[in-house]
């Protein structure tokens, strides 16, 4: 998946099933983890928790739904008003959500729930050059703002040793307390 993708799918996910209003024209894109799938009117996920227990989902944003299946139960969740993220509910059940991050009540007992593992850094170098970094290590992918400027998106390879991160410009390695950040292979960091 390039970085395009993974940055439209992570957009694309909050604000289409934040969204109220059915009669927009809404971009449909997956997001950036297991079994995604598209249909004209339909956004399927597919999320996993720390058991390993699998929650579908298949969101109908035209009719402000949600078809949840958990442990061989199926159940369809109205829209809600949410002031962040994603929430939707019905008498049993109630879904709330920013980005890849869910929870899954039912009768008010949390039953399912799924948080992407991210780790954040920040280096400065000798030149005064300050890298932010942040990991998400469910999707392998990393965000990296130099001086506080533009996000860039990278996705994880298989290093070696160490970490390895690229897309079509840019790549991150680095091992221990060192990094390296190159784009079109020329060093725009270093510490």
């Amino acid at each position: 998946m390039n970085t395009h993708i993974i940055k439209a799918v992570i957009l694309g996910f909050t604000i289409l099933i934040s969204c109220q209003d059915s009669t927009k024209n809404q971009t449909k894109t997956p997001s950036n983890h297991t079994n995604s799938k598209v249909t004209d009117t339909l956004i399927m996920e597919t999320f996993t928790d720390k058991n390993g227990q699998t929650l579908e989902l298949s969101f109908n944003n035209n009719k402000n739904i949600v078809t949840i299946s958990l442990n061989g139960e199926t159940a369809i969740l109205q829209a809600e008003n949410a002031a962040s993220g994603f929430w939707y509910k019905n008498e049993q059940y109630e879904l709330r959500g920013k980005g890849t991050n869910i929870d899954l009540k039912k009768h008010d007992q949390l039953i399912f729930t799924h948080v992407d593992s991210m780790v954040t850094a920040t280096i400065t170098n000798k030149q005064g050059q300050t890298l932010n970094m942040v990991f998400n290590n469910t999707s392998n992918t990393a965000k990296v703002y130099l001086d506080g400027g533009d996000e860039i998106q990278l996705n994880g390879q298989t290093p070696g040793s160490g970490i390895w991160y690229k897309n079509e410009e840019y790549e991150l390695r680095g091992k221990g307390e060192h990094l390296e950040l190159t784009k079109n292979d020329s060093v725009v960091f270093k510490n």
